[in-house]
């Protein structure tokens, strides 16, 4: 996968609440989480305190961003900016299949 590619399925540089929803979403899939509710466990928020982040309604709260950083080498960078430069190679192969995923399954809901 090219760069620009990897920049758009990122939306690298878009700090809006639309694309940390998707970058979140494709973080939890990468992460091997299918369900909603045991991420936000495992996150230690509630399901619909996560359910928001991900309908884009609220930005990933500090305890999304420990989580997946200390669990699975996602950091803030690139959850709010979308910055995947310094994530490690394999978290970013599993991140972009998941952000094709989770940009495809956005597109499907608000079209």
């Amino acid at each position: 996968m090219d760069i620009e590619r990897k920049e758009h399925l990122a939306h690298r540089g878009d700090m809006g609440v639309k694309a940390s929803a998707i970058r979140v979403k494709a973080a939890r899939y990468s992460s091997g989480f299918e369900k909603q509710h045991e991420f936000a466990r495992a996150c230690g928020i509630s399901k619909t305190s996560y359910n928001n982040i991900e309908k884009g309604l609220q930005f990933p709260n500090r305890d999304v961003m420990k989580y997946l950083y200390r669990a699975h080498r996602i950091d803030f960078n690139f959850i709010i900016n979308g910055d995947f430069a310094q994530l490690p190679a394999d978290v970013q192969q599993n991140l972009f299949d998941a952000l094709e995923r989770a940009n495809s399954e956005w597109d499907q809901t608000q079209g």
